[in-house]
């Protein structure tokens, strides 16, 4: 089902919609725990991306709440007084779970729906509870970069969906968020369906949807690997996909390295270890992105390799030491 969306009038053009796996900001094996050098140097690093061209000045942290552990900001309120206008690229964040929600949300069986029942509704607030939480983490993590960001939940900007397809997707408070300067932090999500009754609405679809709204000039999924592999990258020999192209149909070969025989092989290689359909959807999702015209980025986050994408610089040239996977359209 596709889903009705007037025309977007953004007063800044987005520069990048950036996409943080949930495996690189969160410890994958450990239940709620954040990977917390990993989003400290990511958040970092989303900063320096977000003042390229911009003179940078001192740090003022806008988490001005006092937490167990955490110490106290020393910003003051007249250090804003005496701050010029913020001269940010506007940029978009989403986020995946990792090993918060998922939990819950399997164990309940949220994804496959039915409300009626006590466990999946009960299952539908445990998730919310999760990834909320940790989305307000991120969210912290950025304002502490001075980052002006704020939390936006799908389940409460009103999507859903009908049989797990988007239904109702209203961007504007996304858009009025980005109008008044603000970075908005989106996460995958429960939400309502309307044959199911419920499901899980994956930060991969999300990103895709934005990206066909709000048409960035870029797209950078950050993971806990260096980009796509030809196999899973724990097995010898795994060779890195540093480009692939995308067909008008949507399908894809790869481009570099070069392979002998065809790229139907390497599709099916990929896809085959896949078992929880993260890698196929993110490169399905990453191709619907490609074919209009917006580059997008696969690449190990919190490493200089990261920040390059971020930064934009892969649009002029890809450097032959870049570690990541670009996904291009090619008519």
């Amino acid at each position: 089902m596709e889903t009705k969306q007037t025309d977007i009038k953004l007063k800044t053009p987005v520069r990048c919609i950036v996409k943080l796996g949930g495996a690189a900001i969160t410890c994958k094996n450990d239940f709620e725990k954040i990977n917390e050098s990993n989003l400290v140097e990511v958040s970092s690093q989303l900063r320096e991306a977000m003042m390229s061209g911009s003179s940078s000045g001192p740090v003022l942290e806008m988490d001005w709440s006092k937490r167990p552990g955490i110490s106290e900001t020393s910003v003051t309120v007249d250090a804003f007084k005496e701050q010029e206008a913020f001269g940010y690229n506007s940029f978009v964040v989403i986020h995946g779970a990792g090993s918060f929600g998922h939990f819950q949300a399997s164990k309940s069986g949220v994804h496959k729906g039915g409300l009626n029942k006590p466990l999946v509704k009960a299952g539908f607030v445990a998730t919310r509870i999760s990834v909320t939480s940790l989305n307000l983490e991120i969210v912290r993590a950025l304002a502490r970069e001075g980052i002006p960001s704020v939390a936006l939940s799908p389940f409460s900007c009103g999507w859903s969906t009908h049989d797990r397809n988007i239904a109702s997707a209203d961007v504007s408070t996304v858009v009025n968020a980005l109008d008044c300067g603000f970075v908005p932090v989106l996460h995958g999500d429960a939400v309502l369906d309307e044959s199911l009754g419920c499901t899980i609405l994956s930060g991969d679809v999300i990103i895709s949807h934005l990206a066909s709204h709000l048409k960035p000039q870029f797209v950078v999924f950050l993971t806990d690997v260096f980009g796509v592999y030809d196999r899973p990258p724990s097995e010898p020999n795994a060779v890195l996909l540093r480009e692939i192209a995308v067909r008008e149909d949507g399908s894809w070969f790869v481009v570099k390295p070069t392979f002998e025989g065809t790229d139907k092989q390497v599709e099916i290689s990929v896809a085959s270890h896949d078992t929880t359909g993260g890698m196929v959807t993110k490169i399905s999702e990453a191709a619907m992105i490609a074919k209009l015209g917006i580059d997008v980025y696969i690449v190990k986050a919190a490493t200089e390799h990261s920040l390059i994408a971020l930064s934009g610089k892969l649009r002029d040239e890809i450097p032959e030491d870049w570690l990541g996977t670009v996904i291009r359209y090619v008519p």
